[in-house]
């Protein structure tokens, strides 16, 4: 549930987050009249993203064992490049993020309601299919309660009130801080995705070593205890991997890590806590 969670509430913060920039810019632009079409544009992208998820997971459904098995790999390679193009992204994009948003808005009001429509949508969109990619990959083989919809609803619902509380300027977060920590947990959790699309490749006999088994600590961390079960949910860390899996996870997490926490060569951005309703804090 947690690594649900942590998915909703990053990248609904992410979607918060833009959608509170071109709100503001708008009503401190004094056109409030173009509300309606960014709500427009931010609506469809939500039933877009809402319906991909359900694409992915009636596609699995209908999937034979092996077809089901690579079709899981294939999503959750795909997770795993998406997620971390995601995380470097915003670290390196979030300081000039909001006066990019607004100039593509202004531009958009010039050329026409379609437009506005659009831009909304276009915004919003990359946020929401990514987090339904990443849902699906994330839960596969975790579970099959309902426990990874309630995460990641609840993070998508923390992410919403935390973004009108710095909109309305009752909630001052460090996003700096906010983005680094989660960043760094997105990236374990993107490991184990990494190595259960590997695991899933060996389902499905594309690659070899299913049995050859890196370690077994099945007696100190049983599948089936509470504590199996989080490791397993949270991060994908199982008690009996694979050499590969096992292989995946390493080569993955740790240059990933490195390359994340390596500071970075332009000046640092100020650390003092931000509110959206200043547009040029937003991101």
């Amino acid at each position: 549930m947690f690594a649900s969670y942590l998915i909703g509430l990053r990248e609904g913060l992410e979607a918060t987050l833009v959608v509170s920039v071109l709100v503001a810019f708008l009503v401190k632009s004094d056109r409030k009249n173009r509300l309606p079409q960014v709500w427009a544009g931010v609506g469809v992208a939500v039933a877009l993203s809402i319906g991909f998820g359900a694409l992915l997971t009636f596609t699995a459904a209908h999937l034979s064992h092996g077809q089901q098995e690579l079709f899981d790999a294939v999503t959750s390679l795909l997770a795993t490049v998406f997620v971390t193009w995601m995380i470097f992204w915003m670290r390196r994009a979030s300081r000039s993020l909001s006066g990019e948003l607004r100039a593509r808005l202004d531009e958009a009001i010039q050329v026409g309601t379609g437009a506005v429509v659009i831009m909304a949508f276009l915004a919003v969109a990359r946020e929401g299919l990514e987090t339904a990619l990443l849902f699906f990959a994330s839960v596969q083989g975790a579970t099959t309660s309902a426990t990874p919809l309630v995460g990641i609803t609840l993070g998508v619902l923390t992410a919403v009130v935390l973004g009108w509380g710095l909109y309305r300027s009752a909630l001052r977060i460090n996003l700096t801080v906010f983005f680094t920590w989660t960043g760094l947990l997105l990236i374990l959790v993107a490991a184990g995705i990494f190595k259960y699309g590997v695991h899933d490749l060996q389902e499905a006999n594309v690659l070899p070593g299913l049995s050859d088994y890196a370690f077994d600590i099945s007696s100190v961390m049983p599948a089936d205890s509470w504590y199996g079960a989080l490791m397993a949910g949270m991060f994908n860390i199982t008690p009996q991997p694979s050499v590969l899996e096992t292989a995946a996870w390493l080569l993955y997490a740790l240059p990933t890590l490195v390359l994340f926490l390596r500071p970075q060569r332009r000046r640092p951005a100020p650390t003092s806590p931000v509110s959206v309703s200043d547009p040029r804090s937003a991101a």
